[in-house]
């Protein structure tokens, strides 16, 4: 615990792969198809106002095509000779184009933006869902940071490319159509001459979308190392400062947000680079117009009315030039992200619910190890374990440091699988239950308790959340907080900071018990959960906790003989294997490790009151 605060200068572990180890190529049509059929379930529900936002688009866009003609019709008609009545009849047709364009056009941003944060909405619940039922693996590989970076930066960025992107890409597209088969229709030589520059806008788009891409993508593991770096100095802010390390952070900060600043200044010029150089090829296809219909004007070839009309389509298809180099932004960005959200979306818990679990049919909380071995990286942390713990006992486990004690806890609720042999609650293996119906029969308190930014009543209730006052009260009187509780300036009701920062350690110790005891569980354990309080007050919650544990499977994990002492059976653990098994007295008559534990504590105990 004492490295909270230090972290290996290279930079912190991610689970994604770093974007220097690959290049990310621009992305293409085949990615863009998987992506909207990963997010079309998002926007099914929601396909009534997608429909009535893009016919709201095509009305807008027929409204807006219109208007160009109303123009060609009206200059024209001056040529035959001015007409007030005429003049205003083209004007009033002008203003309902208008006033139809802007209604269209509203509606079409409220509905079709409103889609997207309702796809938003559910893409982030089921983030945070898939991630609560992931097992405890993920996390150990995975920083806070990167889920945070990823729950709320990328998640941002996706919103906005199933929004925006793709509305502004269909009203391109559309009004490109309407326009240039309107232009095409009525001179197609002047039409080819104005798209000369299109070859170069597609040339351009690609190569500054796969610049795009690649540079968005790095923002956003920087800005995870970001995230990372100040929750983990946030948790271990104490760890920073008993070493003095302030400056050292600081520095390291530094350094990663002027990393952060120059990727997302990379990305600026080249994003910096579309407007310039759409502006220019529009710039260009307007010259082709002056030039090419100016000549077919002076040949007779064209009217003035058409030429109007030429330029008002340029006009209008401004815009969606203007808008396709933000769209593609918007789109590398969205795909960037989308990737990154997709990881975790698709991860899976290691440990899992059986398709058809089986429910015991006596559950009383009767535990069994039969040959159990757990194997991790660096070896055995428990080897040929065979143990029966009869319904309602109270049974304690000791061991030296290493020896597999909580890898033992762990097993019960099924955080983690043994490697060999099966562990069986109730008379049925773990595996073959619901984790839901099994973890709901057991209440786990471990050495490491975490409380939550809310009050100790309701950090109490948590299990048990319909429980009344007087019950979690009850509760905390069972686990010995009883008497804190009247120093506290709100009592049950006073807020505990984050992570319980206002409580001592055995404060939220004890608190931790009364949430597990107000849960009534059939499985009771305590992994170390009273290593934060003194002698005295321990003798004094384990006199309180016999009645609680009565009647209940209790399984006491300690380092301390005076926790353990009172227990039916000790079970002692050394090098992940059952040296020794029986009652204190048993145990101290054999004159083994336990006996051994027993003389050194007291002597240690005998020297603390002298000093």
């Amino acid at each position: 615990m004492e490295q909270t605060g230090r972290r290996d200068r290279g930079g912190p572990v991610s689970t994604a792969s770093p974007v220097s180890s690959a290049r990310v190529e621009g992305v293409s049509f085949a990615e863009l198809r998987e992506a909207f059929r990963f997010l079309w379930p998002y926007f099914r529900p929601y396909r009534r106002d997608l429909t009535l936002g893009y016919g709201a688009l095509l009305l807008k866009n027929g409204a807006g095509a219109s208007m160009p003609l109303i123009v060609k019709a009206g200059v024209d008609s001056l040529g035959t000779g001015f007409e007030l009545s005429v003049t205003l009849q083209y004007c009033a047709w002008m203003i309902v184009a208008i006033f139809l364009k802007g209604f269209f056009q509203f509606w079409m941003r409220v509905l079709l933006v409103n889609v997207s944060r309702d796809v938003e909405y559910d893409l982030r619940n089921d983030i945070f869902r898939n991630l609560v039922g992931l097992s405890g693996d993920f996390f150990a590989r995975t920083r806070t940071g990167d889920v945070l970076a990823r729950a709320t930066n990328d998640l941002g960025a996706v919103r906005m490319m199933a929004g925006p992107g793709v509305m502004y890409w269909m009203e391109t597209v559309t009004l490109a159509i309407v326009v240039l088969a309107i232009m095409f229709t009525a001179d197609w030589r002047l039409t080819l001459a104005a798209l000369l520059p299109a070859p170069i806008v597609s040339v351009a788009v690609g190569i500054l979308g796969s610049k795009i891409h690649t540079y968005f993508q790095a923002i956003q593991e920087k800005f995870s190392d970001i995230s990372s770096m100040v929750q983990e100095n946030l948790h271990g802010v104490r760890v920073v400062r008993a070493y003095v390390q302030e400056e050292a952070e600081q520095a390291h900060f530094a350094r990663l947000n002027r990393e952060y600043i120059v990727h997302n200044l990379k990305l600026a010029k080249v994003s910096g680079l579309f407007m310039p150089l759409l502006e220019l090829l529009i710039g260009i296809s307007f010259l082709m117009v002056l030039a090419v219909g100016g000549w077919q004007m002076m040949r007779g070839e064209m009217t003035v009315g058409d030429y109007v009309m030429f330029n008002s389509f340029m006009g209008l298809l401004v815009w969606p030039m203007i808008a396709m180099g933000w769209v593609v932004n918007l789109t590398q960005r969205g795909m960037a992200s989308l990737k990154r959200i997709r990881e975790f979306l698709e991860e899976r818990p290691s440990i899992a619910g059986p398709p058809h679990p089986v429910t015991p049919a006596a559950p009383d909380g009767r535990i069994v190890f039969r040959n159990v071995s757990y194997r991790h990286e660096h070896g055995f942390a428990l080897r040929n374990v065979n143990l029966e713990i009869p319904a309602g006992a109270t049974i304690a486990i000791v061991g030296p440091t290493g020896s597999g004690k909580s890898t033992f806890a762990k097993l019960i609720p099924r955080l983690i699988d043994p490697s060999e042999g099966e562990v069986l609650v109730d008379g049925v293996p773990v595996e073959r239950q619901s984790l839901e119906a099994l973890r709901g029969g057991i209440a786990m308190v471990p050495q490491e308790t975490f409380l939550f930014s809310s009050t100790v009543l309701e950090n109490i209730r948590f299990g048990a959340p319909s429980a009344s006052v007087e019950e979690a009260r009850a509760a905390a009187a069972s686990a010995g907080l009883g008497p804190d509780l009247e120093g506290f300036p709100e009592g049950l009701d006073t807020r505990v900071g984050e992570r319980g920062v206002t409580l001592s350690g055995g404060q939220k110790q004890r608190a931790a018990i009364a949430r597990a005891l107000l849960a009534n569980p059939r499985i009771l354990i305590l992994d170390d959960a009273l290593a934060s309080v003194d002698n005295i007050t321990e003798e004094r919650i384990l006199r309180e906790l016999e009645t609680a544990m009565s009647g209940r499977t209790t399984i006491l994990i300690s380092h301390r003989i005076s926790t353990i002492r009172q227990a039916q059976r000790i079970v002692v653990l050394r090098h992940g294997e059952i040296v020794e098994s029986g009652s204190h007295e048993e145990l101290m008559a054999r004159r083994g490790y336990y006996a051994d534990l027993c003389e050194r504590q007291l002597i240690e105990a005998e020297l603390e009151s002298i000093s």
